[in-house]
């Protein structure tokens, strides 16, 4: 209609009590860097505005932006300077990216998942000890090197849940699943961890821990095609000395 402007605004599934002290739009998003009194942890941080892709196919790594690798085993998690990776089956896996100006997936078998799901971290101490009121899945198994990948039920809800530090004084934990669950879910982990004094936290408190974990080293994809080439090139050279003699 002339004249008139149109404003859009997202909003996130997970809503979190407390006052924001600090915020930015991102891609239309409202998002809390950080609160008011956050506290010294634990922590439940709103990431659900952070962008995540499910990936399916045959070649994965195919589908990836470069410099981002992916384990072959599933359950496996690898982290890269702005997000992560995880193999939930042979040919099933996930991007989630914790920068907007990072790059994204390509092709036919990449569908966002951001719009329809939620995601959340917890950080800090005795995460564990809520964890464990609403899930059998172990997310602090010492057994484990972290990071890694748990499926299965979080307060009755099917979900992936990525568990970044399994360290009991400071770990990190990420929780997705599906958008329509988010207020039953927080409501559940908020109920869970107020005799530990969980508070929500800002963006800034997630990325400040994040950027701390260690990464592997990441290789550059090679060009097949270029090896191709050059091979046949090769052939071909070799057929006319042969010949030639």
């Amino acid at each position: 209609m002339k004249g008139s402007s149109i404003k859009m605004e997202r909003r996130s599934p997970v809503h979190l009590p407390g006052k924001p002290e600090k915020t930015k739009m991102q891609d239309h998003w409202p998002v809390v860097l950080e609160y008011a009194e956050e506290g010294p942890g634990p922590w439940i941080v709103d990431l659900s505005h952070c962008r995540r892709w499910d990936v399916q196919g045959r070649e994965l790594n195919e589908a990836l932006p470069s410099g981002v690798s992916l384990l072959d085993s599933p359950g496996s998690v690898v982290l890269h300077a702005k997000g992560l990776t995880g193999r939930t089956g042979l040919r099933q896996a996930f991007l989630w990216l914790f920068d907007d100006r990072a790059p994204i997936p390509a092709g036919n078998g990449c569908t966002e998942v951001t719009e329809g799901t939620l995601c959340f971290a917890l950080l800090g101490k005795d995460v564990f000890q809520i964890t464990e009121k609403l899930t059998n899945l172990d997310f602090g198994d010492p057994k484990r090197n972290a990071p890694f990948l748990l499926l299965g039920p979080f307060s009755h809800v099917t979900g992936q849940f990525v568990v970044l530090n399994n360290d009991p004084a400071d770990a990190v934990v990420l929780v997705a699943g599906t958008r329509g669950f988010a207020q039953d879910m927080v409501h559940a982990v908020l109920a869970a961890g107020e005799e530990f004094g969980l508070r929500p936290a800002g963006e800034s408190r997630f990325l400040k821990e994040f950027k701390l974990l260690p990464r592997a080293e990441i290789f550059e994809k090679p060009k097949a095609p270029a090896r191709k080439t050059a091979a046949a090139g090769k052939s071909k050279s070799s057929g006319r000395s042969r010949s030639k003699e």
